[in-house]
């Protein structure tokens, strides 16, 4: 057999091995070994004698992976942004940004489970991981919801969806892995993060309002907060804003010239300062083993499927099968556009039976290339570009584009990750009245995929500034 086909025959083995309940990480890394030693045992004729050196070659080409990859600097980012998650939690940020959200937001139409998604995308902003952030306002915000009337399940699907938004908000552990796969700026992708995360936010915002407006007795206003007590609820929070500020000028100075520091320095006094500020409110000893213990169980988690996948991929090398996908896509005869939203309509599918960092890892390798080819190539101007942006701003709206996808997939049924967090934390909730309850969230979803494809421009300016 010819490497490719080689590489198609190992692929279909490892979508069945994950639609069979095989861990990605697990899946992916038996797939990448027996890739290998059947690449290099077909180089020597498949000669009995000789499976034995193809074996070898196997094991240490797939050993050299964990280190040399792994330890790449950017990668120390992941375990930085989720501490910073956790450590807020427990200097009571969470609880401060909910309260001054309710108190200025509450008042519209749906107005708690408005503030509960605007108090998320602030967490967001801190907090690397969407299942952090989930859990958080699963113990923060249902309460409050159910208190006033809120149907069990939406209350639940409104903090589901909420806690996507730290996927796309930097600091974002899924856009650090996407920079390092794709070989592109991290600090440019964490700022590109910014306003679609900000814009998605205000698109779930219009669809609660909406549906309370048009839906009798929906989510019930909150009224009755002096304007006194909205301003002294904002001291509180503020502390968020400062961490935002502190990452982002080390990403990106603003007063010109070279940045302060590089996105792996920024992210560690992030966690340094937002650790100042737990301790000032009295954080427990308990409280910080416990952040440093979820902290290493979530990062050990991320990384043993990028030790797995990176496996897979480098199986794909030898096998030439990105190269071939990209050939195959820039013959097609159909419009580059709708070969791009083909691909998304795939990763919403894909997304339905993978969780969202596999499903990236598995097929970026892949996917990214033909994207790039799509446009004209890596290095292609704007001006000669098929989507009218240069090869490295194409890479960044793209990735802002699978990682939106990547958000979608933490949702959708069957293995939607935040819906089993938000009944893992609730046990009033089942899974199925999660995945009941972010139903609407799927449109909100929908149309904010299509304004970035629409108009690239909600990505590409904050980078463009950089």
């Amino acid at each position: 057999m010819e490497p490719i086909e080689i590489g198609l025959v190992v692929s279909g083995g490892l979508l069945v091995l994950v639609v069979l309940g095989m861990r990605v990480a697990f899946a992916a890394g038996l797939a990448g070994m027996i890739g290998l030693i059947w690449i290099f045992w077909a180089k020597f004729g498949y000669d009995p004698d000789r499976f034995g050196k193809a074996l070898t070659v196997a094991v240490k080409t797939a050993g050299q992976v964990p280190h040399s990859k792994v330890s790449s600097q950017a990668l120390s980012l992941i375990p930085t942004f989720i501490l910073i998650g956790y450590l807020a939690y427990y200097a009571g940020l969470t609880k401060a940004l909910f309260e001054a959200a309710k108190r200025w937001f509450a008042w519209v139409p749906g107005g708690l489970a408005v503030s509960t998604v605007f108090a998320t995308a602030g967490f967001a902003a801190v907090s690397g991981a969407s299942v952090a952030t989930s859990a958080v306002f699963a113990r923060i915000a249902i309460p409050e919801m159910l208190k006033i009337g809120y149907d069990k399940r939406f209350a639940a699907g409104v903090v589901a969806a909420g806690g996507t938004l730290a996927s796309l908000i930097p600091p974002s552990a899924i856009l650090v892995i996407y920079a390092i796969i794709v070989e592109q700026d991290v600090g440019k992708l964490l700022l590109a993060g910014f306003v679609p995360g900000a814009f998605s936010a205000l698109i779930y915002g219009g669809l609660i309002i909406g549906m309370a407006l048009t839906i009798k007795g929906f989510g019930p206003a909150v009224s009755g907060f002096t304007w006194k007590e909205r301003f002294t609820a904002l001291p509180p929070a503020l502390p968020i804003l400062f961490v935002v500020a502190t990452i982002v000028l080390f990403v990106y100075n603003p007063f010109g010239g070279d940045a302060w520091g590089t996105p792996t320095e920024g992210g560690a006094i992030g966690a340094f300062v937002v650790f100042l500020m737990a301790l000032y409110r009295g954080m427990r000893w308990s409280q910080l083993k416990d952040a440093l213990l979820e902290t290493a169980k979530l990062s050990v988690m991320i990384f043993t499927i990028i030790w797995g996948v990176l496996i897979y991929v480098r199986f794909l090398g030898f096998a030439d099968l990105p190269g071939a996908f990209s050939d195959w896509i820039t013959s097609l005869t159909m419009s580059p556009m709708l070969i791009l939203i083909c691909i998304l309509l795939a990763y919403a599918v894909l997304g339905m039976f993978m969780d969202a960092i596999g499903m990236l890892l598995l097929t970026l390798p892949v996917v990214y290339p033909a994207v790039m080819a799509l446009n004209g190539g890596e290095f292609v101007s704007a001006a000669d570009s098929t989507f009218g942006m240069s090869g490295p701003m194409c890479a960044i709206w793209f990735g802002i584009l699978v990682v939106k996808m990547a958000e979608f997939c933490l949702i959708t049924p069957p293995i939607g990750l935040n819906c089993f967090v938000v009944a893992g934390v609730r046990d009033d909730l089942s899974v199925q009245d999660v995945f009941k309850g972010v139903t609407p969230f799927f449109v909100a979803d929908a149309l904010t995929i299509a304004a970035l494809v629409a108009f690239p421009g909600i990505v590409l300016w904050l980078p463009s500034l950089a």
